[in-house]
């Protein structure tokens, strides 16, 4: 493992091959929390199942108490106009709601050191208004061009055109300003930043051994955003709603991993005409 000119962390296949077991922890643990959501439920209620679902498949949280002031919990819970780092408390779900739940996890390796997976998904509590629904879908699709981008010898502005491109094509949505995808692996942020729009050709190049956290957010207004009293929640200025979608990836000598896809990331990718990078 060493550090390139724009210091990002290259990982070995065996180091990958961790980061895979952590993104694992991570898609599971999201699936379990989908299947949860429903009118009733608290967002409370959530994070103690994420948090249960991390450690019983032997990882640890990578979110509670990460950052200043510290976090206080194992999934970000974001509701409605909430767009990312909403902090799980008492808030009870209804009917027609839209919930973003972004999930991270570590696993060690034999060494002792911690390798991480990082996710989001968003999910409609019952039945959601139609522009809801197509929202999520948009932003979900974004965040598969995205990856669909990333290649060895590229850059990761093609990953950022690929989001924005496709977001733009589909109606007049707001890509939020200042929050960004990310380099992952010792840590759960890095260098590189992946913004979710850009010039194709541009920023650090990707090499294989790169691993990097795409995550589009996505609002059915504004590109602005303000930051809750809680010093972690982020809402949209005009109150409309958002969604938000995130994978962890990795460029092997194959083509790209999906770490936190189930099948990694394999139906997705072959159906956009892109080389599954996997081993499973």
């Amino acid at each position: 493992m060493f550090f390139d000119q724009h210091r990002i962390e290259i990982k070995t296949p065996e180091q990958v091959r961790v980061m895979r077991a952590a993104g694992l922890v991570v898609g599971r643990t999201l699936a379990r929390l989908r299947d949860a959501v429903r009118p009733g439920v608290t967002t409370a209620e959530l994070d103690a199942l994420a948090e249960q679902s991390i450690r019983e498949q032997g990882a640890v949280p990578s979110f509670l108490g990460y950052g200043e002031p510290p976090f206080p919990a194992s999934i970000c819970a974001s509701v409605n106009d909430e767009v990312v780092h909403g902090i799980p408390g008492s808030r009870v779900l209804a009917e027609g709601d839209a919930i973003s739940i972004d999930c991270g996890a570590i696993v060690f390796d034999d060494s002792g050191q911690g390798w991480h997976g990082d996710a989001a998904i968003t999910v409609a509590v019952g039945t959601v208004r139609d522009e809801v629904a197509e929202l999520m879908r948009v932003t979900e699709e974004s965040l598969w061009r995205g990856l669909a981008a990333a290649r060895a010898g590229g850059r990761v502005g093609d990953i950022s055109h690929a989001v924005a491109s496709y977001v733009r094509s589909q109606g007049d949505y707001g890509i939020v300003d200042g929050y960004t995808g990310h380099g992952i692996g010792t840590a759960m942020h890095m260098e590189p930043d992946v913004p979710n729009e850009g010039r194709a050709g541009r920023g650090p190049r990707l090499r294989q051994g790169t691993a990097l956290a795409v995550e589009p957010m996505i609002s059915l207004g504004t590109h602005d955003s303000d930051v809750a009293a809680d010093d972690w929640t982020v809402v949209t200025t005009d109150g409309s709603w958002a969604a938000h979608y995130e994978h962890t990836f990795a460029l092997t000598e194959n083509g790209v991993w999906v770490l936190t896809a189930e099948d990694g990331g394999r139906a997705r990718l072959e159906a956009l005409g892109v080389p599954y990078g996997g081993e499973d």
